[in-house]
């Protein structure tokens, strides 16, 4: 596929980059289990691209509770964190990113925050790959908003239009299209259809360029 009418790549990272959803997704049955919360695997799935304090808040709102999502969010970081096997790269789009690096801007823009993400994005080879890093901590207006994505682009020195997003997630596909940027859809793990933010959708299968 041609990437030439992109300057910058911005890639999500769990389920993304890095096959970390099922680890996080582990972390909150823990959670649920320790607070006695009831567990539904589709469901946290579902949020995939929200914070993990979001996600503490959503868990409150789904089961009229009060719980200190701040405990909540803390306890499940605690969890994920002592996991021996958080998660692998994607190969499709590492190795995408690996290729382009030398041509484009590259940046992770994740609903993770920085003291989660950065270990993780050290332990798999891909923090030093990176020109800008965007975690939960640095916006307030996290995804399906497009601060994040808007962040991404300004520190690398770019325009949205010239950027394209690579996201596995509904709530980061609007995000991407929200912030103006194209964005390039991972279904299992290999690239699905391209969103542009102007409101066309193509396919990978028998498109020979991706135009901005």
């Amino acid at each position: 596929m041609d990437f030439s009418a992109y300057k910058g790549l911005i890639f999500d990272m769990d389920g993304t980059l890095i096959d970390s959803m099922p680890a996080h997704v582990y972390a909150w049955k823990q959670t649920c289990e320790l607070f006695e919360i009831p567990f539904d695997e589709d469901w946290f799935y579902s949020l995939g691209g929200l914070p993990t304090l979001k996600t503490a808040q959503a868990i409150n709102r789904r089961y009229a509770q009060n719980f200190d999502i701040h405990r909540l969010a803390d306890t499940k970081g605690e969890f994920f964190a002592a996991l021996p096997n958080r998660g692998e790269v994607i190969p499709e789009t590492f190795q995408l990113l690996q290729r382009l690096r030398t041509e484009k801007k590259i940046a992770v823009g994740t609903g993770s925050r920085h003291k989660y993400a950065a270990p993780l994005l050290e332990e798999t080879a891909i923090l030093p790959l990176l020109d800008a890093l965007v975690t939960a901590d640095d916006v307030d207006n996290h995804k399906p908003h497009p601060d994040t994505f808007l962040q991404a682009a300004e520190r690398l020195g770019l325009a949205p239009r010239d950027c394209v997003v690579f996201e596995d997630t509904e709530l980061g596909k609007r995000a991407a299209l929200a912030a103006g940027m194209d964005c390039m859809m991972i279904v299992e793990g290999a690239l699905g259809e391209l969103y542009h933010a102007g409101g066309r959708v193509d396919s990978v299968s028998g498109l020979p360029e991706i135009v901005g």
